[in-house]
């Protein structure tokens, strides 16, 4: 990728941070492993085109379109969520992931957003996929297990800390998270 490429990605995804709160590579990844998708079971939940998706992903292309599209992507982060804190099992995610593709977006979504409140009390999942989030839209997975290598001859503990939570998988990290709060 040359220099003009490079900046184009990352002025897109800085977008993408202010509309969307993250860079949107970031969201889809966690939704990908919170709701166990692939790219294109999200790409047809969302009502993109798998090759729309990967471009949104990379940063070649900054913004959502279709506002039934955002609307979607808001109900699956609020289905992940609810799975995260257990009160919708995966059998019941798979079934209202269909719900969610067949919308035009509109009530149906915050109808859903209203009726399952957080609980009181963070999940384990739930903080460490604030930490996660928190990291992936500060760098990229590459630059966050660069940045572990160069801090682990002398800070191994923090290092491992990036790996995991930088750029590793959601069940890695609760087992870590789960790991070091005793």
């Amino acid at each position: 990728m040359d220099a003009v490429q490079q900046e184009a990605t990352a002025r897109a995804r800085e977008l993408q941070r202010s509309w969307y709160g993250e860079p949107l590579g970031a969201l889809f990844r966690r939704l990908i492993d919170d709701l166990g998708l692939n790219q294109a079971r999200l790409a047809a939940v969302l009502g993109l085109s798998a090759p729309m998706l990967s471009q949104l992903m990379s940063g070649q292309r900054a913004k959502i379109g279709n506002p039934a599209v955002v609307q979607r992507v808001q109900a699956l982060q609020d289905l992940a969520g609810q799975v995260a804190d257990g009160s919708v099992s995966a059998a019941e995610a798979t079934d209202r992931m269909d719900e969610i593709k067949n919308t035009q977006g509109g009530s149906v979504l915050s109808n859903s957003a209203q009726s399952a409140p957080s609980s009181g009390a963070p999940t384990v999942k739930r903080v460490v996929r604030e930490i996660q989030s928190l990291l992936r839209s500060v760098s990229a997975a590459g630059d966050i297990i660069d940045a572990a290598n160069a801090l682990a001859p002398s800070h191994p503990e923090l290092a491992e800390f990036l790996r995991v939570y930088g750029a590793g998988r959601t069940a890695e990290a609760v087992a870590h998270y789960e790991a070091h709060q005793n």
